[in-house]
């Protein structure tokens, strides 16, 4: 049996009456790209691994409040993201508290982006502190706004301001270094 072979819904059913073979084939569908949502919030593998179960038990523990005229993909990225922050939220505690910056920075991505490679953009991100980095790729990967980020990271709007303004700052600068060097 492939889960090609059946719809959301029926993989809903059978998953909600406990039939293994229809909670694998939900896992299978939706693993692989839900796996890349939790590396986009994690530091390695084995944490994006350990989100994405997590996640899943999540999944399947509230599937029946699923609502079935929303995307279930789109239902089970969010929790996979809730997850993700959940975590962070737990890893945060064990950080160094960060300094906020007050001024906005503003930043004209024409300036240096132009000669920087893909790959090396997602390197600089992910060198980029805790914080700010989370606030980044909560704002531009998943449309967030600063009020949901204060609510998802139990920060002050303020705060996911200035972490967003940090995180252009010093990719900025990570930017310049490496096309100027």
């Amino acid at each position: 049996m492939n889960y090609q072979d059946y719809t959301d819904e029926d993989l809903i059913e059978g998953a909600l009456q406990n039939k293994r073979l229809y909670q694998e084939m939900l896992y299978r569908k939706y693993a692989d790209a839900m796996f890349t949502v939790a590396c986009n919030y994690s530091d390695d593998d084995d944490e994006a691994a350990d989100i994405m179960q997590e996640g899943f038990i999540k999944v399947f523990r509230s599937l029946s409040s699923h609502d079935k005229s929303k995307s279930l993909g789109g239902w089970i990225r969010r929790i996979i993201i809730n997850t993700a922050l959940e975590s962070y939220r737990k890893k945060v505690r064990h950080l160094e508290v960060v300094d906020e910056f007050a001024k906005e920075v503003s930043i004209n991505s024409a300036d240096y982006l132009e000669e920087v490679e893909p790959l090396d953009i997602v390197k600089y991100v992910n060198a980029l502190p805790a914080k700010a980095k989370m606030v980044l790729k909560l704002y531009s990967l998943e449309g967030f706004g600063h009020q949901e980020i204060s609510n998802a990271l139990n920060i002050s709007v303020g705060t996911s301001k200035s972490q967003l303004n940090r995180a252009k700052t010093l990719l900025r600068n990570m930017i310049q270094t490496s096309t100027n060097g």
